[in-house]
C-alpha cells in the first residue's frame, strides 16, 4: 500500500522492525536500512538499474533477509516543492513495487539528500572514485534517517 503522507505511512507500520530507504537514479538504486528500533540509517549497497523485473527481484531478497517491514522512496521534487518527471518516475516505481509486496511504501523529499551525502563523504576525505561507488546508498542514508527522525517525532508526539 502507498501512502502519500509520512503520517498514513506511520500508521501502518508495526511499532518496531527495520525499514529500508531507497534513492532511485536513473542508472541506480542506493538502498539504506535502519535498525529494528528505527533509530538509525545505515547505507547498505548500490544497485544497479537493468529493468525494473531485476532491480525489483534484488530490493525484495533486500526485504526478505533484513526482515524490512516498510519502504521509504526518496521523492525528487523541484526546490520549489514542484513534483517533475523525477516524481512521476519514482511513483511509477513505486505503484510497480506495490503489486510485488504488500509492505507500507512512503515518500521523503529528498531534496539536498546527494549534496549531504556529498559533503559528508567529502568531509571524511573519501576518494573520488570511492564516493562515486558509495553516493547512492550514502543519500539513500540521508533520506531514510530523515524518515526516522520524522517518524520518531510523531511517535513522541503520540505518546509512544
Amino acid at each position: 500500500m502507498i501512502h502519500d503522507d509520512i503520517a498514513g505511512f506511520a500508521a501502518a507500520l508495526p511499532r518496531t522492525g527495520a525499514v529500508a530507504g531507497l534513492d532511485l537514479g536513473t542508472a541506480t538504486i542506493g538502498v539504506a536500512v535502519s535498525d529494528g528500533m528505527r533509530h538509525v540509517a545505515s547505507p547498505l549497497e548500490t544497485i544497479r538499474r537493468r529493468k525494473f523485473t531485476t532491480d525489483a527481484a534484488r530490493l525484495l531478497e533486500i526485504v526478505q533477509a533484513r526482515a524490512i517491514v516498510g519502504i521509504v522512496l526518496g521523492l525528487p521534487l523541484n526546490m520549489d516543492g514542484s513534483e517533475g518527471p523525477r516524481c512521476q518516475a519514482t511513483r511509477a516505481f513505486a505503484r510497480n513495487l506495490a503489486r510485488l509486496t504488500d509492505l507500507p511504501i512512503g515518500f521523503w523529499d529528498e531534496r539536498l539528500s546527494t549534496v549531504a551525502a556529498e559533503r559528508a563523504l567529502l568531509e571524511a576525505d573519501t576518494s573520488r572514485a570511492r564516493r562515486a561507488e558509495v553516493i547512492d546508498h550514502v543519500a539513500a542514508g540521508y533520506i531514510l534517517q530523515g524518515a526516522l527522525d520524522r517518524l520518531a517525532h510523531m511517535g513522541a508526539a503520540d505518546g509512544g
